[in-house]
């Protein structure tokens, strides 16, 4: 059996949390009442391996829909945000309908008529007639955009906050969970290197045992033994996959602590990570160290699942 091996010497605690992950995921709402209505900002976001906005806002406002994008797009880098703003005009900046009196009679002359002709019992409603085009007719009043602008973008700035905060907490608990699964990992490496050395001699016993048995009593060239053994620890060496490893394993927990947006390094680290691993599963012909590898690809598969959420 091959021993555990020393602790790591690689963690998180050897670099001090100067920035907290933020997710893609959250939800962020906000309101504000004017005089002459109410406005609503909700921001949703998801995962996305870009940065994406979507607008949808009432054609009043068109006119400062570059804005919004930008004042959203400052404060986060990646996602695909919903940006939905409501407005509720109040009563006072809104016309009553108007009736076309002499076009609804007319309908209704017209549906009274056809229905006598072709006999049927059916009275005309009023329902038929104002379903009609034009018979009501709304006129919308211009909107003062100095009057609700400043509300917007407050309200704007309230739902952003919002969403802000909700992507921070999830990435916090994201931060914590990436970590800890990224130790096991550093501890299941230690382990492989421990068992390395002992797969090597396990191996070349082996291989003796074998022409042992293959040669008989014939004479063994020891000379020409060696030789196979030290092709046989060249194959089986994983000295410099285990630098590798260590090396960007150091730099995962200085990318993860940056103050700014590490998704994508992080998510490219995680596939030189994974690189070395697999080498190691193809070099190493130990049952153990396959093992280990087996558990390493595992945890390293839920690190990037979390890792594609991270801003």
């Amino acid at each position: 059996m091959h021993g555990d091996g020393k602790a790591s010497t690689i963690g998180s605690s050897c670099y001090g949390r100067v920035y907290m992950l933020m997710s893609m995921t959250g939800y962020g709402k906000s309101e504000e009442s004017t005089l002459v209505g109410k406005i609503s900002v909700e921001l949703r976001s998801v995962n996305h391996r870009y940065s994406e906005l979507s607008v949808k806002i009432p054609r009043q406002f068109f006119a400062i829909e570059n804005e919004i994008r930008k004042r959203v797009s400052e404060r986060f880098r990646r996602g695909k945000i919903d940006i939905y703003i409501q407005f509720d005009q109040s009563s006072e900046g809104v016309t009553p309908p108007q009736a076309n009196i002499p076009l609804a009679k007319a309908y209704y002359d017209i549906f009274t008529k056809m229905g006598n002709e072709l006999g049927l019992n059916e009275s005309v409603s009023l329902a038929h007639v104002l379903a009609q085009k034009e018979v009501l007719s709304y006129q919308e009043i211009s909107l003062d955009l100095d009057q609700v602008v400043p509300a917007l973008f407050s309200a704007l700035t309230g739902a952003i906050e919002s969403l802000e905060s909700m992507r921070s907490k999830e990435g916090e608990s994201l931060d914590s969970e990436i970590r800890g699964r990224v130790e096991s990992v550093i501890r299941l490496v230690d382990k492989v290197a421990s068992f390395a050395p002992v797969a090597v001699s396990a191996n070349a016993a082996r291989l003796r045992e074998r022409i042992d048995r293959f040669m008989g009593e014939t004479q063994i060239d020891e000379s020409r033994l060696a030789q196979e053994v030290a092709m046989l620890a060249d194959r089986m060496d994983i000295t410099e996959e285990l630098v590798r490893l260590r090396s960007h394993f150091k730099q995962f927990f200085s990318v993860i602590s940056l103050a700014e947006p590490v998704g994508r390094k992080l998510d490219f680290l995680l596939q030189e990570i994974n690189r070395e691993v697999n080498t190691i599963g193809s070099k190493a012909n130990d049952a153990d160290i396959a093992a280990l590898v087996v558990e390493m690809k595992s945890e390293l598969e839920k690190v990037r699942e979390q890792v594609q959420n991270i801003e």
